[in-house]
């Protein structure tokens, strides 16, 4: 049968090759990409989908199958030697992944009617099965070689990642970009047409992230001192993410009373935790500035309430997920102009985009919002209201229809 464009019912193959979606965020390759996929494959089955999500299993204690939700599987395909690696390894064992998941579907008879890859990795999985299955295959890169390559900081992507993409841009049916931003470093440094990217923003779990009394975080998260300050980054500890800029503005601002809490482990740089720490004893700001390491995320919410700000000091975001939760909680967030947090952040009234992630910028604003508590305590309601538009079900929806639109081209076999 052919699908009709408001098709119901779509049975989505999700790859996620070198992470799971349901390991913790903020430790090694996980992020939020992770988030993205847990959150958004849950939406889509209450919106009457199934799913399953295929990762490269990581864990030989791991079951084959593990069933998240009633239509919601995750499947661990075994490919390799069970255990974390480097995701640039995990690129060799694609082609095998992508064997092992095609059996799988036949022992099991499964069928689908999209394949969704994220990152590139699980792209060049999904070219196969697409080209087996002869279904629409759409992919979400969440990052990009190129435009990490063109920033310069931190480690260079290797060339073959930069090809690897510019071969799925070509291939896929369809990209799927979190922001205009993203959709106009696709033209620029992949020649993608416009009209191949559809647009469709990430979300917040607004029942998890929501407001609680500050003086309850605050006791929560081990907060004694009232006349304290509290500044807070959630995140992987990497360069890329601008931390150290971030610790050179607590500096600038020689606040005894501002505590600055990291949250969040090494990424792919091992030992970027004490290079920040060495830097923040030579600031002088050790005693202000802690790390307290990885954070269930969970119970972010509680680190967010009892946060005055939530920086982001990032030199390049796709989208921006953690000031999306901070606004969730009603916390103001000054940001550099990263992601699409220039659409998100309303200007002096839930917090500032600043024009650059220097420290003389991220200072000037953290200063203007600790400076006034009562204020900003009062627009809590107000700070959370304006994410309202962003909490999964409508991504789901707006995602949904762009799968069945997608579906009334191609053959759908049930």
């Amino acid at each position: 049968m052919i699908a009709g464009a408001m098709k119901k019912n779509l049975k989505l193959a999700f790859l996620s090759i070198h992470s799971s979606p349901f390991s913790q965020p903020g430790a090694g390759d996980t992020g939020g990409m992770s988030i993205y996929i847990r959150e958004l494959s849950r939406q889509l089955v209450m919106l009457g989908c199934t799913a399953d999500i295929f990762t490269r299993c990581q864990d030989s204690q791991l079951p084959e199958t593990e069933i998240i939700s009633p239509g919601l599987r995750l499947i661990n395909i075994q490919a390799g030697k069970p255990e974390t690696m480097d995701k640039l390894l995990t690129y060799s064992h694609a082609p095998d992944v992508a064997c092992r998941i095609a059996n799988y579907c036949r022992q099991y008879n499964l069928h689908y009617d999209i394949i969704f890859s994220h990152y590139w990795i699980s792209g060049i999985c999904g070219l196969y099965l697409h080209s087996w299955w002869q279904i629409p295959h759409f992919i979400m890169f969440h990052t990009l070689g190129a435009v990490k390559n063109a920033i310069g900081i931190g480690e260079d992507e290797p060339d073959l990642r930069i090809a690897e993409e510019k071969l799925l841009v070509r291939e896929c049916d369809r990209i799927i970009a979190s922001t205009h931003k993203e959709r106009h470093f696709l033209s620029l440094y992949y020649d993608v047409q416009p009209e191949k990217v559809s647009i469709v923003p990430c979300g917040v779990n607004m029942d998890i992230f929501k407001p609680v009394a500050k003086n309850a975080a605050r006791n929560a998260v081990g907060i004694d001192n009232p006349e304290d300050r509290v500044v807070i980054f959630v995140g992987r500890i990497e360069r890329l993410k601008g931390i150290e800029q971030l610790i050179r503005a607590i500096a600038l601002l020689k606040n005894d009373h501002l505590r600055l809490l990291i949250i969040g482990e090494d990424g792919n740089r091992q030992g970027e935790v004490e290079r920040l720490k060495s830097i923040s004893v030579n600031l002088g700001v050790a005693d202000q500035a802690s790390f307290p390491g990885l954070i269930d995320h969970g119970k972010l919410p509680l680190y967010y309430n009892a946060a005055d700000v939530c920086i982001l000091p990032s030199y390049y975001e796709s989208f921006g997920l953690v000031p999306l939760e901070a606004l969730a909680c009603g916390t103001p967030v000054v940001a550099a102009p990263v992601g699409d947090l220039q659409n998100i952040i309303i200007q002096g009234k839930t917090g500032y985009v600043v024009p650059d992630n220097r420290p003389e910028s991220l200072a000037a604003k953290i200063a203007e919002i600790i400076s006034r508590p009562d204020f900003w305590a009062g627009r809590q309601a107000f700070i959370r209201k304006s994410v309202l538009s962003y909490n999964w079900r409508n991504i789901a929806g707006s995602l949904l229809k762009i799968f069945n639109d997608a579906t009334a081209h191609f053959p759908v076999y049930t």
